[in-house]
Order: structure tokens, then sequence, then C-alpha cells
């Protein structure tokens, strides 16, 4: 068994779905809601998850998180894109490496998540974008460090679910040929389609918060009963009234199959 093995074991701990919380959106967007204060924002996950994602810089500063036994897994992403920067209405999908892997291991990562954009609408740029990726794969395998590719459409927030569909399908399977171990991408309404075109793990992103929790949850269940094999949420995740206990009850959809309804109820959302 080799060390990323190891790490992709733990992370899918006893053969059950992994749930990761994202709190990387400083890295792109500054800080948010529910995430002004990193310190503060990790107090407010729960002993469930089995990683978080985060910026190399912001897991110097609370590596507390992943002190202890039993600690979630520390998850980094490398790479900076404009494509995540939808406030000042970036359209290019530039990427550009912002730590090495050598870097984010150093500080204690022990899995990096690489983004990756297609169809930018520049040739140029999509082979810039993928020649990135292939680079710091290449660098993780020589560390043992598995790696989440992400697939991220251009201009995501205002494509037809067809557009989405289809760049989510070939995308994921473009990532899994470049040599991802796992991918995080967004659900389309052709979900089982993409997990069958893809050979590796597929995780489903949360996305926007919804209004009403239990909407999250619905997306959860669907994109596990659909194939993946865990689920990456930040914002609907932690932008909650009570985050340990939404945490709480999104691990006992993925992982146990409870349903929504009765997470709701179980754990007193509202």
């Amino acid at each position: 068994m080799t060390g990323k093995d190891i790490k992709m074991n733990r992370l899918f701990s006893k053969g059950e779905n992994a749930v990761i919380v994202a709190i990387d959106h400083g890295y792109m967007d500054g800080p948010i809601p529910g995430m002004e204060n990193l310190n503060k924002t990790v107090e407010k996950i729960d002993s469930c998850i089995d990683g978080i994602l985060l910026s190399p810089g912001m897991l110097k500063n609370i590596g507390h998180a992943f002190a202890y036994k039993g600690a979630p897994m520390p998850i980094v992403r490398l790479n900076w894109s404009t494509v995540f920067c939808f406030e000042w209405g970036y359209t290019k999908a530039y990427a550009r490496q912002a730590f090495s892997v050598k870097d984010a291991v150093a500080l204690g990562a022990e899995i990096v998540l690489v983004s990756l954009t297609l169809k930018t609408g520049d040739e140029k740029t999509d082979i810039e974008n993928v020649e990135l990726f292939g680079k710091l794969c290449n660098e993780a395998r020589e560390y043992g460090i598995p790696v989440i590719g992400e697939c991220f459409p251009n201009n995501s927030d205002n494509i037809s679910q067809e557009e989405m569909h289809d760049q989510v399908l070939r995308g994921c399977r473009i990532l899994a040929e470049l040599g991802a171990d796992m991918i995080k991408t967004f659900y389309t309404h052709k979900f089982t389609d993409v997990i069958e075109g893809c050979p590796v793990p597929v995780f489903g992103l949360g996305g926007h918060t919804t209004p009403n929790p239990v909407d999250s949850l619905i997306l959860a269940q669907k994109e596990i009963k659909e194939g993946a094999k865990g689920v990456v949420f930040g914002r609907n995740a932690i932008q909650r009234p009570d985050p340990i206990a939404y945490q709480k009850a999104l691990c006992e959809v993925v992982k146990h199959g409870m349903s929504p309804e009765e997470a709701v109820k179980k754990f007193g959302l509202k």
C-alpha cells in the first residue's frame, strides 16, 4: 500500500462516503459571512467531518484544527483562478500556481486540490490550464499526496443546464485522464452519466447557501444516490444558525442514508 492509498483510505474511512467542509472562500473572495475569522470558523466544524478544504496560508494559522487524534484531514488548494472572481466580472478563467505541493506538505497538507477550467474561449488559456494541472499532479505523485481535481466550468452561474452537464461530463473524464485521484464538481441533471464516465471517486459540491437546510440535504442525497462518493459543502455547511447540527445531519444523509427530512427533524434544523 502506498502513502497515497493510506491517505485516501483515511478519507473514506471504513469504506464510508466522505464529507468535506470547504472554508477556502477567502482565497478568492476575501472574508465572507460565517468565515470572517477562520479560527472561529473551525470551531463550527463537527467531528463527523472527514476533511477541511482550505488555503495553504490559512493552514499554518489554524493547524490546531488538525492536531489531535481523529481530526479531519487538511486538504489544500494550490492554484488561483479568476474563474472564481464573480464579483469582479472576470471571464477569462486564467489560472496560476500559488503554492507548490512541497510547500503545502511542509505546512501539513495530506491532500491537495487543483482546479481546472476548460472551454474558456481561448485555446491558449485552455492548454496553459491543463499544463498547470499536469505539473501539480505530477509533483503530488512524487510526494505520495492524493489530488482532488476540481472541474469548474467558466461563467457557471449563467450557462444552461445542458451546457453545464456537457462541460462537467467532459471535464471530469479529462481530469481523471490527466491523473486526478478524486474529483469535485457540480451536480448536473444527468449526473449518473458523469459518474459512469469517470473512473475515479467524484464529490458533489454544495454551491450557494439554500434558505431552507432541507433543500441542500436533498441535493446531497441526490448526489450520493446517483453515484458520488461524498460531498464538498462550504457555505451550506457553515452559514447556518447551528452549523454543527447541520453538519451532523449532512453526515447522516451522506454516510448512513438517512432521509433529509428525518435528518432535519433529528437535529432540530430550521
